[in-house]
């Protein structure tokens, strides 16, 4: 015959382990902040959420190298913006080394600061850098930017904007001759620097277009990843509070459970 009291005894031990190891989980949670922290909680979720965390570290990477694409061309944008003013000012002092009633120290004097200019331009463009690229410098080579997981990139072109790739490398104002061929010439190099900077112009924005792209999928991608696996912190502390009556309940059961025989045996004081 089944002993009723070791019966209530051993069942009571049983929800008691049920709810001590709903409550560990529950804390597990709660510590973690995720509902599924492996694949033994939930094998299907858990394989979707690795996907989703693969594709959004993909993103991230993208979005870096987007970044990093970013300040280079606006280096070079920035720069190509100098060496337009600097044309500019090279074009005010030409005009003036046109004026025939110059004399030739007047000559010559403007075209110490012109040549001064010109020599800026080949600074700026020489040190127009970033991260060891130079979009604008003599020679430099298109650039590829990585806009996508799958390996997908497009090419920004380089712009020669030195005084050699402008055609601004030779200028002389000492004769009125002269200055008006260096007139068409900065003319020229105006126009060009100007198209170039145009250039440069449309593929910064693509680029911030789509780095703005990226980090809107990376946030979905993560976004998901979260409602998958991340807990309802919230819901959890609630459990968490029930659980541990459910404990205390459970103990309080246990105890009294075991003290059933021991009275019952004292009311038989020649038992035992």
């Amino acid at each position: 015959m089944v002993d009723p009291i070791s019966s209530n005894s051993a069942l009571g031990i049983q929800q008691f382990n049920k709810t001590l190891n709903s409550l560990n989980k529950t804390q597990n949670r709660i510590s973690t902040g995720l509902k599924i922290n492996g694949p033994k909680d939930n094998a299907a979720i858990f394989a979707i959420a690795q996907v989703l965390q693969g594709q959004s570290a993909g993103a991230a990477a993208v979005k870096t190298t987007l970044n990093s694409a970013e300040s280079v061309v606006g280096t070079a944008v920035s720069a190509g913006q100098v060496v337009g003013d600097l044309l500019t000012e090279i074009k005010g002092k030409i005009v003036q080394a046109n004026d025939p009633s110059l004399d030739q120290s007047s000559r010559d004097a403007i075209g110490a600061e012109v040549q001064q200019l010109v020599d800026q331009v080949n600074t700026v463009a020489s040190s127009a850098s970033f991260g060891g690229t130079n979009l604008i410098e003599t020679g430099a080579q298109d650039f590829a930017v990585l806009t996508s997981q799958d390996g997908s990139t497009f090419t920004v072109s380089a712009q020669d904007f030195s005084a050699q790739g402008l055609g601004i490398d030779s200028l002389s104002v000492a004769t009125t001759g002269d200055a008006a061929s260096a007139l068409a010439a900065v003319d020229n190099a105006i126009t060009q620097a100007s198209s170039s900077l145009a250039n440069l112009g449309s593929s910064a924005a693509r680029i911030a277009d789509q780095g703005e792209f990226t980090t809107r999928l990376d946030n979905v991608l993560r976004e998901g990843v979260g409602n998958l696996i991340d807990a309802d912190l919230g819901s959890e502390a609630a459990g968490l509070a029930a659980s541990r009556v459910k404990e205390e309940i459970g103990a309080r059961s246990l105890a009294i459970a075991n003290a059933g025989p021991k009275a019952l045996l004292s009311l038989f004081p020649g038992c035992g």
